[in-house]
């Protein structure tokens, strides 16, 4: 590739309007071009396949496979693939998931216009992009002991309204494994309640609703 070559940007989004929206900016760029749009991330797999884009702008949150595993699947068969993940979310935890799958960059689809081109050529240039919020974020819980699988998905039920006596059933436990559960989950969210650990989690992107 010469110095004169655009970047070659395939745009992944499951909604319509915000993908053209984003083809709309990038295209009117010099030196950038949309090679390939994807709705979700099996078409995002086939896309990639198809073009190799310099640059991969994949939206976090898609139903069926979402940005996470999309990534993490292109870079099994090309590990040098540059992802920039697209999200609504600030929160760090997302933001852990997305760079341990690969991930370049992380964008919030509210950002200026001038900070979507700026980690496009950030990601180009093989340096990491990300806001400086998020990673405040991240800086401010490398420490924390996150949460198992098990507490996540104990916490997902707590958010939606679920008793201890409920969830238990649910994940064929006992109550007191659901309390310890519980227990544990506040410590290392530092909640006081569980009302206050689904605040944080949600906050965080540890879960979603």
């Amino acid at each position: 590739m010469t110095d004169t070559a655009p970047i070659r940007i395939l745009v992944v989004d499951d909604h319509p309007l915000l993908r053209e929206g984003l083809a709309a900016v990038i295209d009117s760029v010099p030196g950038m071009k949309i090679v390939a749009q994807a709705s979700d991330g099996h078409e995002a797999l086939a896309r990639f396949r198809e073009h190799r884009p310099d640059v991969t702008l994949m939206d976090l949150q898609m139903p069926g496979m979402d940005g996470i595993a999309a990534a993490a699947a292109i870079r099994a068969e090309w590990p040098n693939a540059r992802i920039v993940m697209l999200t609504t979310y600030q929160g760090d935890a997302q933001a852990l998931r997305a760079l341990k799958a690969g991930a370049i960059g992380y964008l919030l689809k509210s950002m200026p216009h001038e900070d979507l081109v700026e980690g496009i050529r950030s990601a180009h240039a093989g340096q990491r992009y990300i806001p400086r919020e998020i990673a405040a974020e991240l800086a401010a819980h490398v420490a924390d002991d996150t949460l198992s699988p098990r507490e996540v998905d104990v916490l997902k039920r707590v958010a939606a309204g679920g008793s201890n006596k409920t969830i238990a059933a649910q994940l064929s436990l006992s109550e007191d494994t659901v309390k310890s559960h519980v227990k544990n989950i506040m410590g290392k969210l530092s909640a006081s309640d569980r009302t206050h650990a689904v605040t944080i989690a949600l906050k965080r992107g540890i879960i979603d609703m």
